[in-house]
């Protein structure tokens, strides 16, 4: 049944609505299943009948709906053809009608559209961009590079290919000469509204658009219309880096308009330029690095401008990366204009910083953090001065010394009234102390040697960390000194910082205990060259309780599920507590199943920080690691049900992390069977509507095949074997999900009586030979390949080489020989895991030892060359290896992708298992074997050798025997 505009629009105008907003959500998510959904959410964009909110929320949730549903895992539509062909020829249309707010998140939908079907699939869109772009309707120009920008600006991240190189080139010869057009055009249409105020600012757009897109252009290579037009380019760049216009202006020092946005954008232009067409742009650059200068030393301090600031000072930054043009700052005199003129007054604290770090605590520790943000002032100072240490090193270090010890002076006058100089003196210091690159995990990792950094703590900032009158923002800077420079300190010195930290943690002021939950969680990761912790766990353990609680305060000062989720740096730091102090949580354990469990359940209502809630959920898998094996019914009586809230409440951004937490829960508990909440929870993780969101399929096969080893008896006793095939044949189909297929099917085969697959294998076996001719991917043959080895290596359970030969027969004749040989065996020598190695290595053993079917079927060339196989494998047995329970490797949370989709747990990682305890040295196995087998078939193998093997093989084989 088609959908009822009315009825959509009343949903989208509810789930803006807090108190409606989850039953909305799902009503609209019920509803994309009939057709012509998504027509009828542009129908709703385009209607100036709808309010402007219900119109931004259907572009919003047209959004999401294409990102889930345009293409399948096979890059193959969702929709039916007809829908989609009307989609892409409604969009570029809608596009140049709807106000800008709408415009950017059609634009979002449009890049995702492009991601899969630009350009073979959609070669008529760049004819229809062009066809559109008019001499002087900014209004339509706009809507029209809005779309190009969403489109060209995904080449930027993108290798080097010939498909994407076909793309750009497709684009470039029909796009890049109207293009240039359209920027004299508008160059025009500026000079000509220069006192009309509306049509200027509608030209001023398109102007700030056609930078992005000159960007965009060029990111791989400078397209060839742009090298000719270079000095015309070079003009209009220079043109507006200083053009001024009154009725641009905003007006509000903190809020950046038009003017701004061009000249940032222009400057991203230079930087990329001179950073990648150094050649073809150097008879141009002098021009805008005096421009830039001029920029530099006349623009205020206001907080408008501060992305043209740091845009300007990362050019310079770019310029004096390259030698000869950093020659021009070669001597002491440029260098103290340099630091006094552009360093120093972006360096310094402004006004605007202060009422930040009071008013907005958590913007101000997101924009301060290292490695957190370039686009501050603070930062782009920072880089600049480093860059021209990184080429004059004396130089730099000897003038920026007169003013870190000007500014120390300073302070030294009048401690309260001067406060500043000491945080300018500081971070001038950090600035030049640092070299090379600062890693999120530890930090700064070479320093000057020109300067003495525990000197420099020692004399001038460590009294701020015990000073308790001390400027809030300086007991902020002694801690991020030891947070910037943490794996410069020894041991021992550690050991004396360290309980300073975590008293800060005490502190009233929110940047101040925040910064101390960062460095405490950072020092608690360091680790020394032998990986052995800085800080010793026994140091933390007789903390951990009044550390964790609290921590724990802290969280929930404010009850707010906004508030509670709004700092995820103390969140990562109670991770950071429970993963050091381990199996010492046990005598606090329920103090932190308490909190945990009320965090979780306050932050379901309102999931609002991916980053603190992933934390959350980190620190959840810790719990569960360590406390596990020995409160398993603790731990599930208190954190079942509260999951079960949560899967109830269909909070998507949760799901996956409850089912790997579920995993996590079966796994750690060191009973057999399965506990009687799990037993039923088999039966709704079997319901194949469970498996159709991307990101449940990791976390739900990870849940499954935990736990068919401890149920299988009862999963094949409740007739579910079939259930588990129907996933199994869901998720084989699909080159994203094949390696999820083949981790069920091998826990099915490990773990279930045989009996219970004898009618399946057919089946089962069916649909690998099918994805192996029509869809093989390297992954999945690798996947077929180990699967066959642990069948075949499976006789004592019924299975074996001659199993799988009189399975694959009543597939279809014969069809196993072709694939032993042209598949199975060359591909073994690719497998690269040590346990799948020595899976395959038992496999062929067990085949040479006691398989009929290569005696009487295969005698000819079968055992011969299974043998040179495993003969190859054994050149490098295979090794288990090391196992490290203590590592958990740390993730920097800007790299993780958050949503619906999958966010792999650490601390829930599935350890490697050794499928084969039993057997520890393979050679000797493998030797031992084959003696009893001959003895077994009397003297077989021995004839075999005789008879099939060159004199090389059997010299190798007699080695292999007599081991």
């Amino acid at each position: 049944m088609a959908v009822s505009l009315q009825s959509v629009a009343d949903l989208l105008a509810a789930s803006l609505d807090p108190r409606r907003n989850r039953q909305a959500e799902q009503a609209l998510k019920e509803s994309e299943a009939k057709p012509g959904f998504s027509l009828s959410l542009l129908q709703i964009v385009a209607a100036d009948t709808f309010p402007l909110n219900t119109r931004l929320a259907s572009a919003l949730f047209f959004k999401n709906f294409v990102r889930r549903n345009w293409t399948n895992e096979n890059g193959e539509h969702v929709l039916p053809a007809n829908e989609v062909d009307t989609i892409k020829s409604e969009l570029i249309g809608l596009m140049v009608k709807v106000p800008p707010a709408i415009q950017a998140q059609l634009g979002d939908a449009i890049s995702v559209i492009a991601d899969s079907d630009f350009w073979e699939r959609w070669d008529t869109l760049v004819d229809d961009l062009v066809s559109r772009l008019t001499p002087d309707n900014a209004a339509v120009n706009n809507g029209v590079l809005q779309v190009a920008h969403s489109i060209f600006k995904r080449w930027e991240p993108l290798y080097r290919s010939d498909e994407l190189y076909t793309e750009i080139n497709h684009v470039l010869s029909k796009f890049a000469a109207p293009f240039l057009q359209l920027w004299e055009n508008t160059d025009r249409m500026i000079d000509a509204n220069q006192a009309n105020p509306e049509v200027l600012r509608a030209h001023y757009t398109t102007l700030d658009l056609i930078m992005k897109l000159v960007y965009d252009l060029s990111t791989h290579d400078m397209p060839p219309q742009f090298e000719e037009s270079l000095g015309a380019i070079s003009a209009l760049l220079l043109k507006y880096l200083t053009y001024q216009n009154a009725a641009l202006d905003t007006g509000d020092e903190s809020e950046a308009g038009p003017l701004e946005s061009v000249r940032a954008g222009a400057i991203k232009v230079l930087v990329l330029y001179t950073r990648k067409y150094d050649e073809e742009f150097k008879p141009h650059l002098n021009q805008f690095i005096q421009t830039s200068w001029t920029l530099l030393t006349t623009i205020g301090p206001e907080a408008k401008y501060d992305l043209v600031v740091s845009r300007a000072l990362e050019f310079l930054t770019t310029v004096a990366s390259i030698r000869q043009h950093a020659e021009s700052f070669n001597n002491a005199e440029t260098m103290g204009q340099v630091t006094e003129n552009v360093v120093i007054p972006n360096l310094s604290l402004r006004e605007s910083d202060i009422e930040t770090f009071e008013d907005e605590p958590i913007e101000f520790i997101r924009r301060d953090l290292e490695g957190s943000d370039d686009d501050t002032r603070r930062r782009a100072a920072t880089n600049f001065l480093r860059k021209l240490m990184e080429q004059f090193e004396t130089l730099v270090t000897e003038v920026v010394m007169r003013y870190v010890n000007h500014f120390l002076q300073e302070y030294a006058k009048d401690r309260s009234a001067n406060w500043k100089s000491k945080d300018t003196a500081v971070h001038l210091f950090s600035s030049i102390a640092a070299k090379g690159t600062s890693t999120a995990a530890k930090g700064v990792l070479s320093v000057n040697p020109n300067v003495n950094v525990i000197e420099f703590f020692q004399n001038n900032v460590a009294e701020d960390l015990t000073n308790d009158a001390a400027e809030p923002l300086l007991k902020v800077d002694a801690i991020k000194y030891l947070y910037i420079f943490r794996s410069i300190l020894s041991a021992q010195q550690w050991q004396a910082a360290f309980p300073l930290l975590v008293q800060h943690l005490n502190s009233s002021n929110y940047v101040v205990y925040t910064y101390a939950a960062i460095s405490v969680d950072r020092a608690l990761y360091l680790t020394d060259d032998n990986r052995q912790p800085i800080i010793p766990r026994e140091n933390i353990v007789p903390l951990a309780k009044d550390l964790l609680q609290h921590l724990f305060t802290l969280i929930t000062k404010d009850t707010k599920p906004e508030k509670v989720q709004e700092n995820e740096f103390l969140m990562k730091c109670v991770m950071r507590v429970l993963i050091v102090i381990r199996e010492d949580m046990l005598p606090i354990v329920d103090l932190i199943i308490t909190n945990l469990v009320n965090i979780t359940k306050v932050c379901r209502h309102n999931p609002s920080n991916p980053g603190f809630c992933y934390f959350l959920f980190e620190s959840l898998g810790a719990l569960i690691r360590f406390a596990g094996p020995t409160q398993s019914e603790n731990l599930e009586a208190a954190l079942f049900p509260t999951f079960m809230e949560v899967l109830q409440s269909q909070v998507d951004e949760f799901t996956p992390y409850i089912f790997q937490l579920y995993a996590h829960m079966v796994a750690t508990n060191p009973s057999d069977t399965l506990s009687a909440n799990f037993q039923q929870l088999v039966a709704p993780v079997l319901t194949p509507a469970m498996w159709d969101s991307r990101g449940n399929v990791p976390a739900l096969t990870r849940l499954l095949t935990t736990m068919i080893p401890k149920g299988a008896q009862q999963m094949a006793a409740a007739n579910q074997t079939e259930a588990i095939l129907v996933i199994f044949q869901k998720l084989v189909s699909s080159k994203a999900y094949e390696s999820h297929a083949m981790d069920l099917i091998e826990a099915l085969v490990t773990n279930f009586p045989p009996a219970a697959l004898e009618n399946f294998w057919g089946s089962i076996l069916q649909l690998m030979f099918t994805r192996l001719s029509n869809s093989k991917t390297e992954n999945f043959t690798l996947r077929f390949v180990r699967f066959y080895h642990l069948v075949s290596a499976l006789s004592t359970k019924g299975f074996g080489a001659d199993f799988f030969i009189a399975a694959a027969d009543r597939v279809q004749e014969n069809v196993f020989t072709p694939i032993y040989t042209g598949i199975i065996l060359p591909d073994t020598q690719k497998l690269s895991r040590p346990f799948d190695r020595k899976t395959a290595c038992i496999s062929l053993t067990r085949t040479l030892a006691d398989s009929q079917a290569f005696v009487d079927r295969y005698a000819k060339r079968g055992w011969a060359i299974t043998c040179e196989a495993l003969l190859k494998l054994l050149i490098n047995p295979p090794l288990p290896p090391a196992a490290d329970d203590n590592l958990i490797e740390d993730r920097d949370v800007d790299d993780l992708g958050f949503g619906a989709a999958f966010t792999q747990l650490n601390t829930c990682k599935r350890p490697t298992v050794d499928p084969w305890p039993e057997v520890q040295d393979v050679k000797t196995w493998v030797g031992t074997t084959l003696r009893e087998a001959d003895q077994r078939h009397g003297g077989r193998i021995g004839q075999f050798v005789g008879e099939k093997l060159d004199d090389e093989g059997k010299k190798r084989l007699g080695e292999v025997m007599q081991a």
